[in-house]
């Protein structure tokens, strides 16, 4: 997939709400006296962004900023790599309590809840493109990528832009020398195990290292239509929200997945270790990861020797496939800046929907293009006929309309709850704890972590 786009273009807390809000407050009267300033000069006004993008990724990230520089001069965007999506975050609540935040931010996933409940700390991006009378609507987004970020009125508060989900690799040679293919469902998986095994296939499965509680907890429940969370996922409310982990089709999954180990046939090393190694070094046939995870698997296993499917489903539900939704990083807008920044912030923000725009940064770095133009665009330059995988992904988000509770997972805290549900994995794939043990657990301590963001941002 790299070498064709290539060819082709070359967790810490926040404060209390109130805290916030009241440091929102007096940061807006510093932003409104330093406009006459900003104005005063005919140079560019500067417009921070903070990101979590380096090597290429922050390279083609960068091209799009010379060109939404170049296309106008009131405004200069200028990207501050921060490091990764948690020091963004913190780095992010930070500054705006010492009243020095970006005018944007590239916020993850897992702190969306958590920023979301912060009121005052940040510009709703919906509100924001309005006032400026700039097109913008939730339904300018693919579907698993609007409803991840989306409110419970449906609107945007923050732009999704780096956005992936996970897909099934499968190495072609070694599925054909098997007599098998791509599973659909997780029957179909175990069945084809043995049968990848007799041929000599030492591991069958493997799945992201850093992020099997995305793959195998949270898309999950996405894919095939299961509740998370009470309150919807928490889209519903912050207050008395519980887990639904410890139910049947999670403990028969990850009872699965421990069986698959204790055999040899899942292959899954702690949140700290890599396992792309695994699968582009043969040792695994299949490999659940996020899609954006595509160009490093081409480098070590070349373009023609793998495969792209979607996830399987759940044996005999016929509910499923539902949806998926996106994990990576929308774009916030901070409060507390100077009031001349708000338009370029808009604008910019704008660009980066643009279809030209987001062909460019899904056709380079593997994420999706998280707008219908973007879509559209890529299929009017023959894109997804010329790499076919990098549409497994789209179909995926949008394979369904999502239903109130395959919108996404909005948890406070969601960090510390991927912690509990990373050790309740590994606990059943090391044979210490059978699913249902360590599911209850998990369940138990993720409650707890609701609890308490709900008593911080209760009011």
């Amino acid at each position: 997939m790299g070498e064709r786009r290539a060819a082709k273009a070359r967790g810490r807390r926040l404060p209390s709400r109130a805290l916030l809000s009241g440091l929102a407050a007096g940061a807006m009267v510093a932003g409104l006296a330093g406009t006459a300033a900003a104005t005063a000069t005919s140079a560019p006004i500067p417009i921070s962004f903070w990101t979590a993008m380096s090597g290429a990724n922050g390279t083609y990230l960068n091209h799009l900023i010379d060109e939404f520089n170049a296309s106008q001069r009131t405004y200069k965007v200028t990207a501050d790599y921060k490091g990764t999506y948690s020091t963004v975050l913190s780095d992010t609540i930070a500054a705006f309590r010492a009243h020095q935040a970006p005018n944007i931010a590239m916020i993850f996933d897992a702190g969306t809840a958590t920023i979301m409940d912060s009121t005052g700390a940040y510009v709703p991006v919906y509100k924001l493109m309005s006032q400026d009378h700039l097109s913008f609507s939730t339904s300018d987004f693919i579907g698993g990528a609007a409803s991840y970020y989306e409110t419970a009125q449906d609107n945007l508060d923050s732009m999704p832009f780096n956005s992936s989900t996970p897909v099934l690799y499968y190495n072609k040679k070694e599925l054909s020398a098997a007599g098998v293919k791509p599973p659909a469902t997780w029957g179909e998986l175990a069945a084809d195990a043995a049968k990848l095994v007799a041929h000599g296939q030492k591991c069958v499965l493997s799945s992201s290292g850093a992020y099997v509680m995305w793959t195998d907890m949270e898309e999950f429940a996405m894919w095939n239509g299961y509740p998370f969370a009470t309150k919807d996922n928490g889209y519903l409310s912050d207050q008395g929200v519980k887990l639904e982990i410890d139910t049947p089709p999670f403990v028969d999954h990850l009872k699965l997945l421990g069986e698959l180990a204790k055999n040899g046939e899942y292959l899954w090393n702690g949140v700290a270790t890599s396992t792309v190694p695994l699968f582009t070094n043969g040792t695994c046939a299949l490999y659940e990861n996020s899609s954006a995870s595509g160009a490093a698997i081409e480098k070590g296993i070349g373009s023609s020797s793998f495969g792209v499917a979607p996830l399987p489903t759940v044996t005999g539900d016929k509910a499923a496939p539902q949806n998926t939704v996106v994990g990576g990083a929308s774009l916030w807008v901070m409060a507390g800046a100077p009031q001349d920044t708000y338009k370029g912030d808009a604008e910019f923000l704008h660009f980066l929907m643009s279809g030209a725009s987001q062909a460019y940064w899904a056709s380079h770095t593997g994420y999706v293009a998280v707008t219908k133009a973007g879509v559209y665009t890529l299929r009017q330059e023959n894109f997804y006929k010329t790499d076919p995988a990098a549409l497994v992904p789209v179909r995926e988000l949008t394979n369904k309309p999502a239903l109130a509770w395959t919108r996404g997972i909005r948890l406070g805290y969601l960090p510390e709850i991927r912690t509990d549900e990373a050790n309740a994995i590994a606990a059943v794939l090391s044979g210490k704890e059978s699913a249902s043990q360590a599911l209850a657990s998990a369940q138990a301590s993720g409650d707890q972590v609701l609890d308490q963001f709900a008593q911080q941002y209760r009011g």
